[in-house]
Formats: structure tokens, sequence, C-alpha cells
């Protein structure tokens, strides 16, 4: 695990905020969310399908498109404002600083190019001085890497020939090959198998500590949160409702959401005859949210301050925070309770 107390603070996202415009309306996907990776340490940012957490990964390289629109905040990556940055200048940035690893890797590869042509590629484009015969060696080290036994075979390879695990890692290789500082892994492990799935962020963990790189793991599984994560940031509807180091999140979980989360990840020691746990309830409009907390309709102990004000970040520990009405005996003036004014994105 990092330590999180000597490390430097390499990405710092500040009270990001992103729509999109959709004939229903603006559609709210981000809303004013702020958390920090240092350097060598993984980040896990969790949260139900539809909560966010991959469109504001997005935007952090760049890749968000129209109708997306940034309405406000900050990405510092080593100090400077990446979402500032031109079209020309994130290309630069992306692979060679930052990498991803997209979600899907069926479809994350070029089917018209050979594994070994998408490799060089991907050096060449960010250092032209690099050979074709250097760059090939490179990626034949890379693949070797991620454990694949014939490495120059695959080289030679089209991704249709590739079994969904060997893609990934393909994909992991990749990602890595320009020895990034930060690793963006958007669930790299969706549609595998679990032996599969085992086997890749096993691979992810190796690389991640040989290489000193600080990772943004995206993921709704909190079995791989705490296998690879040293800090948590739970998300819901656009907002970060908890952050806290992992044995934080699970052994003193303080949003009512957190804790359910948690509550329906399966248990060996459960009786079959137990229902499943889940949360019930509709989840919040993205294009209406609610003037209070964007959890009030699932919550199960939601109170009349709820629907009014959300609540602001309240310090449980050190590095532990969470925004809930319930963690404070104030009202929702001494809080300060705040709603954020939007800015309108279909204009």
């Amino acid at each position: 695990m990092a330590n999180n107390a000597l490390s430097e603070i390499l990405l710092d996202v500040r009270e990001l905020d992103i729509s999109f415009c959709t004939p229903a309306g603006e559609l709210h996907a981000v809303n004013g969310i702020s958390y920090t990776v240092r350097e060598g340490e993984v980040m896990g940012l969790v949260g139900e399908s539809g909560s966010g957490k991959t469109v504001g990964a997005y935007s952090i390289l760049g890749l968000l498109k129209a109708p997306a629109k940034i309405n406000g905040g900050s990405a510092f990556f080593k100090g400077r404002d990446i979402l500032t940055l031109s079209g020309k200048e994130a290309a630069m940035l992306r692979g060679k600083e930052i990498s991803m690893i997209f979600q899907n890797p069926m479809t994350s590869l070029d089917p018209v190019f050979t594994i070994g042509n998408q490799m060089i590629e991907t050096i060449r484009a960010h250092d032209k001085s690099v050979s074709k015969a250097d760059a090939r060696a490179a990626s034949i080290d890379m693949l070797r890497e991620v454990s694949i036994r014939d490495p120059g075979q695959l080289m030679r390879q089209y991704p249709y020939e590739l079994s969904g695990g060997m893609r990934q890692r393909v994909m992991i290789a990749i990602a890595l090959l320009c020895k990034p500082k930060l690793l963006i892994a958007d669930e790299p492990t969706t549609a595998l198998d679990v032996t599969i799935q085992a086997t890749i962020i096993q691979i992810l963990k190796k690389l991640q500590k040989q290489h000193n790189m600080a990772m943004l793991y995206i993921t709704h599984n909190f079995g791989i949160v705490a296998e690879i994560c040293d800090r948590v940031s739970v998300m819901c509807g656009g907002y970060i409702l908890e952050q806290g180091s992992t044995d934080d999140i699970f052994y003193s979980a303080a949003h009512p959401y957190t804790q359910l989360l948690l509550r329906m990840v399966p248990r060996m020691d459960t009786p079959t005859s137990d229902p499943l746990v889940y949360i019930e309830g509709p989840a919040a409009d993205p294009t209406q949210l609610p003037d209070g907390c964007v959890f009030q309709t699932r919550c199960p102990s939601c109170m009349e301050v709820c629907r009014g004000k959300f609540p602001p970040s309240v310090t449980l520990a050190p590095g532990h925070t969470a925004c809930c009405w319930l963690l404070g005996e104030q009202t929702a003036d001494e809080k300060g309770g705040y709603r954020r004014e939007r800015v309108p994105a279909c204009n």
C-alpha cells in the first residue's frame, strides 16, 4: 500500500461538474466532485452503474465530446490543470503521462490491425525517435510482463483471434507501454469470468507496485476494492457521498448509501434462505435532481432536512469524510448545507 502521508499528490480533482444536453433536458452526470490521487496510490472510485464514475475519468483524459459539457471545476495533474489543455496537448498527455484501460476488452482494440502494429504505433506516436525495431522489442517485453507466454507470436495476431482475457492483457500492456505516472482502470474485468478476473487483478497489482504507478480504479465490485485499493471514493447520482481509506469504508462506513452497498455484497456465511439485500426505490432522475441529498428517495433514514439542502462534508477521522445529515446534530443553516448553482448546458 502507498504511504499516503509521504507521497505527493499527483492528481487533484476539484469541484468537477459535467452535464449533457439531452431532449429531456440537462442531464447532470457529475456534480462538483473532488478527490486526490497520490503518487504510487490506488484510489477506488465506487458506485452503481450510472453514478458518473466513467464520465469523470473521460474528462480527465480530454475524451468528452458534445453534447457533454464541463460546467466547472479543475483537474490538476502534476500541478497543471489538464482540463484547460488543447486537443493536441491532451492527445500528447494520453498514453504517455496518463493511460486508461477501457471497460470492454472486446471492442477496445482496432480489429483491422495486428496487435504488434497497434503497440508499435502507441510507442512511436509519443516518441518518433524510437525505431520500429526498438518499439517492437519494448512491446514484446511488456507483453511478457502481463504473463503472455509467446509474445512474438501474439504480435502477429489480430484481436478477433484472442480470448477476452488475452485482449485485456494486451490492453494493460498497451496502457503501460509509455510508463505512465497514472493509470485509469475502468472496470477492466467486466465480461470476464471470475478466474480470469483474479488473474487480471494480480497482474495489475504486480505492475502497479513494480512501476510505483498511481491508479484510479473504477468499479462497483467491493471485493476488488478490498484487494487492490488504498483509498476509496463512493459515488451516487454524480456526487461523492463518502471518502476514506479502504479500512474506513469497510469497517467504519458512515453514509447509509455506503452501508447498503456493503450489505449487498454476497457472503459465504449467509443462509440461503435469507433474501438478497437491495436498495429499494427509484434512483434520482439526473435531469431533475432533488434539492436535497441525491440519495433521499432510497434512503431508509431520510429526514425532512435531507429533502431541503444537500449536506456538507463532515470529517469523521483524518482522511475520512461523508456527506450526511445523520452525522451531526446541527440544523441545515448551522451546518451550512448548500445547493450548487448550475450553468445551463443546453444553450
